[in-house]
């Protein structure tokens, strides 16, 4: 590594670029999908992923079953739409909710309402649906749900926390498209961003079973302050419960998995083990604070460096970043502040470096297209970025990862990647046996 800097900047890429191949819709749809029923089939797409999923199954239909009877709507963030010939798709925003996704919903929610016994809903799920799909409950309006969503981001809550509390504020998570759907029979095909690939989790399980309670969704509330205004809690503590297992609007609902981080990191650790490195998969179910997780890894690293080994040390799940209120913060996203905070961890060590990334190719930010999916860090970025008069200590408090990295040119920058399986980080450790 020390020798050849250029070659493991492209290998750590290389890595990312194959986790991220690994969920490409038109890689692993096709053998999932069914036969065309008697009447219509209705695509039903939400999430990051959604117009490309949809683009996917119709060149599949038009090729396999050009008679199928096909329409649809696919809710996708903006930025990530993809040339579709039949399902209308939609962008709105993400992680914030907007007008434009609360409109889709309820066209959503009326098109699998009105599906007959004859028809079918193939429902496309994958992550960023939770944010996308935004259709309140009574008693509770769009402003309030974008300020909750803001105040739940900013608290550290993990993902699966804060979709308990959107299926509760919602008239279409949680098992509720499902009820509209029934009694026509569905299939849902997710690619899973949630650690676990729990599917009640997934985009906040549209089509699934919600084991959530309102009385839980209060609770996370309160565990994280969240200042929830007398009438929205009111709002809340009134709204009908959630279809729960053995319901029946799940008679006729089927659900697959069509990728997961698990995938991903498979397959960046057999371009890894290609290179001549032994893998560390420590799976993709890691969550927590952002810059705790990376002081972790880098001691693992830092142990097999001393100890000789050139390992590949590779991680996905979902990692958060806690906002103090009220104090400024600069720009940037999980995967770039668990890099720095690993930069710092690593002190400059030689013969480590590492990548984080977002597999839907933007990592917080404004949510623009042009947003970093991460970024890379080397033995020498310390070094590099104090030169130039940068503090990384005070750039890691204010949450400045972008405004670190971008300087140097170790942004990871690809533009939307049209699938979600969340995070892929690895490190790469060159030990010396000497």
């Amino acid at each position: 590594m020390a020798h050849d800097m250029a070659a493991t900047r492209e290998l750590l890429i290389g890595l990312y670029e194959a986790a991220v191949r690994a969920a490409l819709p038109e890689a692993i749809l096709a053998h999932h999908l069914p036969p065309p029923p008697k009447g219509r089939l209705v695509i039903l797409a939400i999430g990051k992923a959604a117009a490309s999923t949809a683009a996917a199954a119709e060149a599949y239909y038009a090729a396999q079953w050009p008679q199928a009877r096909l329409e649809g709507i696919a809710l996708t963030r903006y930025g990530h739409a993809r040339p579709t010939q039949i399902v209308e798709v939609i962008e709105a925003a993400h992680p914030v909710p907007d007008e434009a996704g609360m409109t889709a919903s309820a066209r959503i929610l009326d098109l699998a309402a009105g599906l007959g016994a004859d028809d079918f809903a193939l429902v496309l799920i994958s992550g960023g649906g939770s944010a996308l799909a935004i259709l309140p409950i009574d008693g509770v309006s769009l402003a309030d749900k974008q300020a909750v969503t803001r105040a739940l981001l900013a608290s550290g809550a993990p993902i699966a926390g804060i979709n308990c509390v959107r299926k509760h504020l919602s008239r279409i998570k949680g098992g509720r498209l499902a009820a509209a759907i029934h009694p026509a029979p569905s299939l849902t095909l997710a690619i899973s961003d949630v650690a676990g690939d729990d599917p009640s989790i997934i985009a906040s399980g549209p089509t699934m079973p919600d084991p959530t309670t309102r009385e839980e969704a209060l609770n996370i509330l309160d565990r994280f302050a969240i200042d929830l205004p007398p009438p929205l809690r009111r709002a809340l503590a009134a709204a009908p419960e959630s279809p729960k297992p053995g319901d029946a609007s799940f008679a006729h609902a089927r659900f697959e998995l069509l990728a997961s981080g698990e995938g991903s990191l498979a397959a960046a650790g057999a371009l890894a083990k290609s290179h001549g490195y032994e893998v560390l998969n420590l799976g993709d179910r890691i969550e927590g604070e952002a810059r705790y997780v990376a002081t972790e890894h880098g001691r693992m690293a830092l142990d097999a460096m001393r100890a000789g080994k050139r390992l590949a040390i590779l991680s996905g799940g979902e990692l958060g970043v806690t906002f103090a209120k009220g104090a400024p913060s600069g720009r940037g996203g999980p995967n770039q502040e668990y890099v720095l905070a690993l930069a710092l961890c690593l002190n400059g060590a030689k013969g480590i470096a590492a990548i984080a990334g977002d597999t839907d190719g933007i990592d917080g930010g404004a949510g623009r297209a042009d947003d970093p999916a991460g970024a890379l860090i080397f033995p020498d970025t310390l070094a590099r970025a104090r030169a130039r008069g940068a503090d990384p200590e005070a750039a890691l408090a204010r949450h400045d990862a972008t405004g670190f990295f971008e300087p140097l040119g170790d942004l990871l920058v690809t533009g939307p990647s049209y699938t979600n399986v969340n995070d892929f980080r690895a490190i790469l450790v060159e030990g010396d046996k000497s």
